[in-house]
């Protein structure tokens, strides 16, 4: 079906934490607007968004998924974006290219708090938002309570637009508090005008004067009206509102119960009045909207089972059509999604949000032009969040192991949080993302859409040794008869252990020429591959080898012979050195709110951290910063137990930092784990 992209258009991104109802609002968004005819229901896996398998199997939303509709001549577009922390990636990536954004959430105080970290993007990314508090027909809490602990979480204003109406503990209607015109709701249809409840005239009153004096706060004309107890017009507080809503200066707050349609048409009115327009949006982002050349930017990229690959963008300026060259790539396609479904269109102006199909070698961030490859100015993009969680993973089948590569490029294209290594020491294939959850989704795709279904375990540590005690002039001989040529090398060693962190060392003291020149390589070559397994069964570091003496036979020695000779002498001499474990310690930064620093802290100190201090976290109201140094062993599960204890928005940041000596009864099981099995262990030591 071919059918042009409308130009007068607002892109919304629907976010907010898990099981806020999300999914339900963009459900019952496109039934209102007609867009679809029957709404689906999360339970039974038959909604617009959520529509991937990997959703469906887990009743939550696992990446974005956008759908179109039409209000008022108005094209919306809105992006369905995953609540868990797990996929904040796919968020945050889908958030750069909207206008603006509905936060979801439900009404209850205690659970404000999982609004922060999204809250805190919005803001520093300047995106219009507004908040609608949903299920608000098992509120747990009063509207304003709500309201006042939602605002200890934003760094910008929240004022209300509706008052809720009860009866009993039923949502029945609400109160418009910018006309002061109350309503009552029905199921399936719009709600109908009511007088104003006698009983509630006070508490509107009073949510209304918090409207108008935060808008006061940055509009001096209504300042100078409600000083002198001028009514202002409704018109000017709604113009008040556009303008501060478009600036990100205002959060102004809805609320409804999605899954009834209640508050989901006042909410699309003000979507229509107060969202700015993309031509607004582009503005504020710097860009220059009387070129005519195209600008895009990939804000989410999809490998489908029918269309291969396609890539979702935002268009910024100009048109793009089907074939058009973006950065050198021709497009194989142009569509409007719905869900997964592609719809094709002839063309997307400026404000659209499409997929295009085909783009290789684009990725999710990439800036789209026809100017080729080299751009001027690329547009900035979300942050890559650096993975917290990791499997070790292998296919079923060894005859898969060549077509691994190939699907994780791909798996990580569609999802750029998860990261993967062929560890060097531990020869694992090591998959990272942000959490359990994440990982699974991302195995359940290798093995639906590439079929490679994979084994999984916890990836070994990669644990060193070193020694603490020096030995000298160790020998080691190596003879060999059978026959014509035979082998023979001879060599003294000095060996010793180094300051942490200096690696390895190989020196010659040869006087004389007890061993000739051509086979002194030879002897650092034996050494080498030594020290690759040592007596522990770990790689050595920290040690220096010295050869000091030797012999040699004029016809029968060898550079082989005398690698052969220097295994024997470091296997001898390795094990007088008192051969000691090292297992690798990280540096973490922890990120949680203030009121959870001391929780934080004796989770450190439990997996065996050694605390660095504690700090404010820069530009993070009431957060704390908390470094650390912590043993790798410790760390595979450590973003699970910190999402456990923090409400889900505790974070941290690690990087490899140096080595350090296994306590001695830890040293004894890991030894006598790798000892009794096949020298694999897990994060703790254990199979």
């Amino acid at each position: 079906m071919n059918e042009k992209v409308m130009k007068a258009t607002r892109n919304v991104a629907v976010v907010g934490p898990y099981l806020s109802g999300k999914t339900t609002l963009l459900e019952s968004l496109l039934f209102v607007t007609g867009a679809i005819s029957r709404k689906g229901n999360v339970k039974d896996g038959n909604t617009v968004g959520d529509s991937s398998t990997e959703a469906r199997d887990r009743t939550m939303s696992v990446e974005v998924s956008t759908a179109s509709t039409e209000y008022q001549g108005i094209n919306f577009t809105f992006v369905d974006c995953p609540g868990s922390i797990e996929f904040i990636q796919e968020t945050y990536n889908a958030l750069i290219g909207v206008d603006a954004a509905i936060v979801v959430c439900e009404p209850v105080c205690d659970r404000v708090l999982t609004l922060a970290p999204l809250f805190k993007f919005l803001d520093d990314w300047e995106i219009p938002h507004l908040v609608f508090i949903n299920k608000m027909d098992r509120a747990n809490n009063n509207f304003m309570d709500v309201l006042h602990a939602l605002k200890t979480v934003s760094s910008r204003p929240l004022i209300p637009h509706q008052y809720p109406i009860g009866q009993g503990e039923n949502l029945i209607g609400f109160i418009d508090l910018v006309t002061e015109q109350a309503y009552h709701y029905h199921a399936g249809a719009p709600a109908d005008p009511i007088p104003l409840p006698e009983e509630l005239r006070e508490q509107e009153h009073t949510a209304r004067q918090e409207m108008l004096e935060e808008l006061a706060n940055l509009d001096d004309h209504l300042l100078e009206e409600l000083l002198e107890e001028i009514e202002p017009p409704v018109e000017e507080i709604l113009q008040d509102i556009k303008m501060e809503l478009g600036a990100d200066l205002i959060v102004p707050v809805f609320l409804g119960v999605a899954d009834q349609d209640y508050g989901v048409r006042p909410l699309l009115e003000a979507l229509l009045r107060e969202a700015p327009e993309p031509e607004t949006t582009a503005e504020h982002r710097g860009i220059v909207l009387h070129e005519d050349a195209p600008l895009a930017q990939v804000i989410k990229t999809y490998y489908t089972p029918q269309g291969g690959k396609l890539s979702l963008v935002r268009v910024w300026k100009g048109t793009l059509t089907d074939g058009i060259v973006l950065n050198n790539v021709r497009a194989g396609g142009l569509y409007r999604l719905m869900g997964q479904q592609p719809m094709s269109v002839q063309e997307a102006q400026a404000g659209s949000i499409v997929a295009l199909g085909r783009l290789e070698g684009i990725h999710t961030g990439d800036t789209l032009t026809t100017a080729g490859k080299q751009l001027a100015t690329e547009l900035p993009k979300a942050e890559q969040l650096k993975p917290v969680y990791a499997l070790a993973i292998a296919p079923e089948k060894r005859n898969d192991e060549v077509k691994l590569s190939s699907a994780i490029t791909k798996l990580l294209e569609e999802d750029p949080s998860l990261a993967w290594e062929q560890h060097g020491d531990t020869h694992e294939v090591i998959l990272w993302g942000q959490g359990e959850i994440h990982l699974q989704v991302a195995l359940d795709r290798l093995r639906r859409k590439y079929n490679l279904p994979m084994t999984t375990h916890l990836p070994q540590v990669p644990y060193k040794e070193t020694i603490r005690k020096p030995a000298a002039s160790v020998h080691g001989r190596y003879k060999h008869q059978s026959g014509g040529h035979g082998q023979f090398g001879d060599v003294y060693l000095d060996i010793k252990p180094l300051e942490r962190g200096q690696g390895f060392n190989f020196d010659e003291k040869i006087v004389g020429g007890v061993v000739p020149r051509q086979y002194i390589p030879g002897v650092e070559v034996g050494v080498r591959e030594y020290l690759a397994h040592g007596p522990l069964g770990f790689p050595v570091v920290d040690v220096a080898v010295t050869l000091t003496n030797g012999s040699y036979h004029t016809v029968d020695s060898s550079e082989q012979a005398f690698k052969n000779a220097a295994r024997l002498a470091m296997q001898s001499g390795m094990s007088q050195c008192q051969p000691t474990l090292l297992e690798p310690i990280i540096s973490v930064k922890v990120c949680a709110p203030n009121e959870y620093t001391s929780k934080v802290l004796q989770l450190l100190t439990g997996r065996r951290g050694q605390i660095l201090g504690y700090d404010r976290k820069v530009d993070w109201v009431g957060w704390d910063q908390v470094s650390a140094f912590l043993p790798q062993a410790e760390m595979h599960d450590f973003i699970v137990e910190l999402r456990s204890l923090t409400m889900g928005v505790g974070f941290f940041s690690w990087q490899p930092d140096h080595l350090q000596e296994v306590p001695d009864k830890l040293a004894e099981k890991v030894l006598a784990t790798t000892s009794n099995g096949n020298g694999k262990t897990n994060g703790n030591g254990n199979h």
